[in-house]
């Protein structure tokens, strides 16, 4: 058996990789998708999925390192503007250039798509004009001085102007608009069952290795593994964490991880007086919505044993936290740990906030998108029942989950955020900023969370060009945020994949499961 380590990327992979000729790949992804329509609703496997069909100006490297795509290279022209050189030479799938109006119609698109759960339009509000200065080169400008154009142009995908033009979501999903410059060619989708995809053979960049590629959708996670075993599908992303060690002892199997960017979380509903899923512990609800006090938010935070989450529940694949970004990335802040695990300290608080008895809650959860979701909501009833808040679980599938809790139809919810940013500016501007359709501000608020001072510190951030000084902006904004419990973090999970001999794989921080960054070996 061999046994492969790379520190930098902190992964592993275990097992013995041999040559493979099959020109053909299927993977089998996790997670469900709830679109093509790359505009549509900025979810992770939703955008897994595009980034094969679709490009962005920029892209980032398996460590969430931004590098050139569409966009040759880029640059601040003054405080107010930056530049885009874009590349010339590319076609899109249906034979037509690519050129900079594609890319103002992309971003013209972004805020309108109809129904959107979670918009695009936090990485574009920003820009107050598009200059297009010649067919390959594209200057946008900005209200203030706006040092996270690179990132945030490294999240839009560019769609054909001509091909997209007047485009539903429906139209992506059938494949009528699904037009991309990507290095694969959308084939079909089978809504809940799989996508098909064709190699690309005029793509820009590198070749894919395979000519054709299936991306099942299995959820289910031990009909996943089966299919891996079985040699039904080559590759797997979210190796369950109960069969681990079994993949990592298989000669025939290879398991590669790195610890994602992703942070699990509670989001509360801190905004109204009454909340729909807060009730007396006899089933009334109550008149004064208890999660608005910091004292009850700060006694949940403490209830939850979040170290025995990740090494019971997760099988040590996570690390607990008490903030936004795992260490290392942009933000991360050494001030801010996570709440110790007291339950005494936790009643003390309900307590002293008026609720001596506790009250009752429902948790809700998706019970297919993230690893072992629907068991940690269950391990955070538990965990909070035992401090006198009685909690009933609600898992669904996500795409009803993220439809309602869009809705603000929740009280409280279990929910992953991927930083696709890979800095803290992602999940402060979505998830914890004041809700403000018009500056694409809290896009994923859910619980509509608002707090002044962090969202006067974070405004200011936004226009510090100096990564040093942002970056400690970033750290306070953060801090202000997490003390005040706007969200409760919970732990950072691991990234995990398998594969068959003779399929090897390099793990992303971003956990994107691409089949062109597939090997053969």
């Amino acid at each position: 058996m061999k046994i492969f380590f790379a520190a930098t990327l902190a992964f592993f992979a275990v097992g013995c990789v041999t040559p493979a000729s099959a020109a053909d790949i299927s993977i089998a992804l996790g997670a469900d998708v709830t679109s093509i329509d790359p505009h549509y609703h900025n979810l992770t496997p939703n955008n897994n999925i595009a980034e094969h069909i679709f490009e962005t100006l920029i892209t980032k490297d398996a460590r969430s390192r931004l590098k050139p795509a569409l966009a040759e290279s880029w640059r601040a022209v003054d405080e107010l503007t930056w530049e885009f050189k874009l590349r010339r030479g590319v076609k899109f799938h249906d034979g037509g250039d690519f050129t900079a109006q594609d890319v103002v119609f992309s971003l013209d698109r972004v805020p309108t798509v109809p129904n959107s759960p979670s918009s695009f339009a936090t990485y574009s509000k920003q820009i107050t004009e598009k200059i297009v200065v010649d067919p390959y080169t594209i200057r946008f400008r900005t209200a203030t001085p706006y040092p996270l154009m690179p990132t945030d142009m490294s999240t839009i995908f560019i769609l054909s102007a001509r091909a997209a033009k007047g485009a539903t979501t429906e139209d992506f999903n059938s494949g009528k608009a699904t037009i991309g410059t990507g290095p694969f060619k959308f084939v079909r989708y089978a809504k809940g069952d799989r996508i098909e995809l064709a190699r690309n053979d005029t793509y820009w960049g590198a070749k894919a290795p395979w000519d054709k590629v299936t991306l099942r959708i299995i959820t289910a996670d031990p009909t996943r593994v089966a299919a891996l075993l079985a040699g039904d599908v080559r590759a797997i992303e979210n190796v369950p964490t109960a069969d681990i060690a079994r993949i990592a002892k298989s000669n025939d199997l290879s398991l590669y991880r790195t610890v994602s960017h992703r942070l699990m979380y509670l989001h509360l509903d801190s905004s109204r007086d009454r909340s729909p899923f807060v009730t007396d512990k006899a089933g009334k609800p109550l008149e004064k919505n208890p999660l608005k006090d910091v004292r009850v938010r700060r006694a949940i935070s403490k209830a939850i044993n979040r170290q025995a989450l990740v090494e019971r529940v997760m099988e040590g694949a996570g690390i607990s936290t008490g903030q936004l970004m795992p260490e290392g990335l942009f933000g991360y802040t050494s001030a801010l740990k996570p709440d110790a695990y007291d339950v005494e300290g936790a009643r003390k608080l309900l307590a002293e906030a008026g609720y001596p008895d506790g009250f009752a809650v429902t948790l809700h959860a998706p019970n297919n998108r993230y690893v072992n979701d629907e068991q940690i909501a269950q391990a955070v009833a538990q965990l909070l029942a035992r401090a006198g808040i009685a909690t009933r679980v609600d898992a669904m599938p996500s795409s009803v989950y993220f439809s309602r809790g869009s809705k603000l139809e929740f009280s409280l919810m279990l929910v992953g955020w991927g930083a696709d940013t890979a800095e803290a500016s992602s999940p402060l501007k979505a998830l914890l900023a004041t809700f403000n359709t018009e500056k694409g501000m809290g896009t994923a608020n859910r619980g509509r969370y608002s707090n002044p001072k962090m969202d006067e510190v974070l405004t200011q951030a936004l226009t510090i060009v100096d990564d040093t000084k942002r970056e400690r902006m970033l750290q306070q904004a953060t801090e202000i945020a997490i003390n005040d419990l706007g969200i409760i973090p919970l732990y950072h999970q691991h990234n995990l994949w398998a594969t068959r001999k003779g399929v090897t794989y390099a793990p992303r921080t971003d956990e994107r499961t691409l089949a062109h960054e597939f090997r053969p070996q």
